[in-house]
C-alpha cells in the first residue's frame, strides 16, 4: 500500500510501505476512505516532536472500514464503518481506569502518526480497538464525521472543559484555526456571554465571526485593549490558548481576569515564559492537556444530530494520493485559506441492484 511517511524534519513522502497485519489479538485492520491533517503533524515535520522516528507513517485521524479484526475484538466487526480516534485506550491501566485515555501506561495514548504508524495511508493498523474506534451512524458523512477523531475532542476537552467554561462569560480563543474555531463553537454549548477570538489572518477572523464569535481582533494590533474594553477592565474569564507558540501563550496570561482560567491547546515545540512575577497573585488557573476523547461518543450524537457546525470546518478536499499537495495547501492556510483538509474517497449512497430474471 501507500502512506505519508516522515523521514526527518522538512522530509516526508507519499510512497510504498508495507500492509498493515493484525499484531495483537485486539488489533482491528482498517480501510482508509478519509483522512485529514492536523497542526501537530506540521509540529512534526518541522522537528518539535522528537519521538517520531523516521519512516513513520503520519496521522491520526481517519473514518474506514474495518476489513480485518483479531480474535478478542468484540464490538466493531469486518464490513462495519468506524470513526479511527486520536487516542487508543487499554482500559486497563489506573488513567484509562480514570477516563485519562491520552495518558495510558497500557500502550495506548496518543500512538497514531507518532510512536506507530498512523492513518494517512491506504490502510491501518488500530490497537485496542474496542476502546479505539467507534461505529458511525450511516447519516454522518465521512467529512463530518473524520472532525470528529481530533479536533472537536481536543477544542472540548481541552479548551472548554478544563477552561470550565459556564454561563454568562467572556471567552477569549487565541487562534482562530480549525482547533480554535471548534472550540469557539463547543463554547457556545454552554452559553457564554460573549466569545473574543483572535488571530492574525483576517480570513480566520471571518470564519470566527461564522463560527459564532461576537468580536474578533487583529493579534497584531493590542488585543489586550479590546478584552479590557469589552469586560470593564476585569480581563477574560477563560482564555483558550489554540496556536502553540511563546507569543500567543503570554497574551493568555495577560488577558485573564484574577481569579481566571487559561486552557492551553495548542502544541508547543519551545519554551513559553510564565510570568509568575505577574500571576502569583492573580489566582489564576492554568491547565494542559493531551485530549481523552472521553467526549467522542456525546460529540457523535451531536454531530448526527447536525448540532456541530462539523462540515463548515472543511474547506479543501483531495483524493488521498494527493497528501502533498493538501499538506502544501494546509501549511500555507494564510494563503490559501485553508481550515481543515479532507482526503479520500467520496462517500456515495449503496443502491441494491436487484437483477432481472
Amino acid at each position: 500500500m501507500k502512506g505519508y511517511v516522515f523521514h526527518g524534519p522538512g522530509q516526508s513522502a507519499w510512497e510504498e510501505v508495507p500492509d498493515p497485519e493484525i499484531r495483537e489479538p485486539g488489533d482491528v485492520i482498517v480501510r482508509v476512505d478519509a483522512v485529514t491533517i492536523c497542526g501537530t503533524d506540521l509540529h512534526i515535520l518541522k522537528g518539535d516532536v522528537p519521538e517520531v522516528r523516521p519512516g513513520t507513517v503520519l496521522g491520526h485521524e481517519a473514518v474506514g472500514e474495518v476489513v480485518e479484526a483479531g480474535a478478542d475484538v468484540r464490538t466493531v466487526r469486518p464490513g462495519d464503518r468506524v470513526l479511527v480516534s486520536c487516542i487508543t485506550a487499554c482500559g486497563r491501566c489506573r488513567f484509562c481506569r480514570e477516563g485519562m485515555y491520552g495518558q495510558c501506561r497500557g500502550g495506548g495514548g496518543w500512538t497514531l502518526g507518532h510512536l506507530v504508524d498512523g492513518t494517512q495511508a491506504e490502510y491501518v493498523r488500530v490497537p485496542f480497538a474496542d476502546l479505539s474506534v467507534y461505529p458511525l451512524p450511516g447519516a454522518l458523512a465521512n467529512e463530518d464525521a473524520v472532525l470528529l477523531a481530533d479536533i472537536f475532542p481536543t477544542a472540548y476537552e481541552v479548551g472548554v472543559l478544563n477552561g470550565r467554561v459556564r454561563p454568562g462569560d467572556t471567552v477569549v480563543v487565541v487562534g482562530a484555526g480549525p482547533v480554535g474555531l471548534a472550540a469557539i463553537a463547543t463554547a457556545r454549548l454552554f452559553g457564554p456571554e460573549r466569545v473574543v477570538a483572535v488571530d492574525l489572518a483576517a480570513s480566520r477572523l471571518q470564519a470566527a465571526k461564522e463560527f459564532g464569535a461576537d468580536a474578533v481582533a487583529d493579534a497584531g494590533e493590542g488585543p489586550e485593549q479590546l478584552v479590557e474594553d469589552l469586560t470593564g477592565e476585569l480581563g477574560a474569564d477563560v482564555v483558550i490558548e489554540a496556536v502553540g507558540v511563546p507569543e500567543t501563550f503570554e497574551l493568555c496570561t495577560r488577558v485573564v481576569r484574577p481569579g481566571g482560567h487559561v486552557a492551553n491547546v495548542g502544541v508547543h515545540g519551545t519554551p513559553a515564559t510564565l510570568h509568575l512575577e505577574d500571576l502569583w497573585i492573580k489566582n489564576v488557573t492554568i491547565t494542559t492537556g493531551l485530549v481523552d476523547t472521553h467526549s467522542t461518543p456525546a460529540l457523535l450524537r451531536m454531530a448526527a444530530s447536525g448540532r456541530l457546525p462539523t462540515r463548515r470546518l472543511v474547506s479543501h478536499t483531495f483524493p488521498l494520493d494527493q497528501m502533498q499537495e493538501a499538506y502544501d495547501v494546509f501549511a500555507n492556510a494564510a494563503e490559501t485559506g485553508a481550515l481543515k483538509v479532507v482526503l479520500g474517497v467520496p462517500q456515495h449512497e449503496v443502491v441494491p441492484v436487484h437483477p432481472t430474471i
